[in-house]
């Protein structure tokens, strides 16, 4: 049984969906979420679902040793970035090669690096012009967004859409393949 953590910072809606995905799947399962808001909504979802969860602060999480012994005792194989939104140190990169992967609310290389999540992507697509959006989702390497992609789904943009009617769609896209694509990429 393959362990997934989950690492998220906010409300946690795509980590619902990962984690009931994998409930019952066969050969892998969510049992651990990191969050570094004690407030998050996510942890709240965790706690609903019966998954451990370990809160962390900024000294923990560059606290390499301290940090990756945490992961091991709990066996963790593989690293989901739900709305996470600290770079992850190229220490954990090395840790878990080809293993940390991350959602995106953008057509990638459009609207990504340092700064642009959320509601700043939105915002951004929509001052932009841009006639579609979507998700990407992507490996994680040293630099924010540039890892490999695994897949990319696309919404239209409507004129008149505004910011939040845009990040609607997006998370609508993100509910429907994430956790599809994570499920495809462990059975690689």
């Amino acid at each position: 049984m393959k362990r997934i953590a989950i690492f998220a910072s906010g409300a946690g809606t795509n980590a619902r969906e990962v984690i009931r995905y994998f409930e019952l799947h066969p050969h892998a399962q969510v049992t651990l979420v990191v969050c570094n808001k004690p407030d998050a909504g996510v942890l709240t979802i965790a706690e609903e679902l019966g998954v451990e969860t370990l809160i962390i602060d900024k000294s923990m999480f560059q606290d390499e040793k301290k940090f990756l012994s945490e992961l091991r005792e709990r066996g963790i194989e593989l690293i989901v970035l739900a709305g996470f939104l600290w770079l992850i140190p190229s220490w954990l990169v090395q840790e878990f090669p080809d293993g940390i992967i991350n959602i995106h609310p953008s057509l990638l290389p459009k609207f990504g690096g340092k700064g642009m999540y959320g509601m700043h992507v939105h915002r951004a697509v929509i001052a932009a012009g841009e006639k579609k959006s979507g998700i990407t989702i992507h490996l994680v390497n040293e630099h924010f967004d540039e890892g490999q992609h695994l897949a990319q789904f696309e919404t239209d943009i409507p004129e008149g859409t505004t910011p939040e009617g845009l990040a609607q769609r997006i998370h609508e896209l993100e509910h429907r393949h994430f956790a599809e694509v994570i499920d495809a990429y462990i059975g690689q």
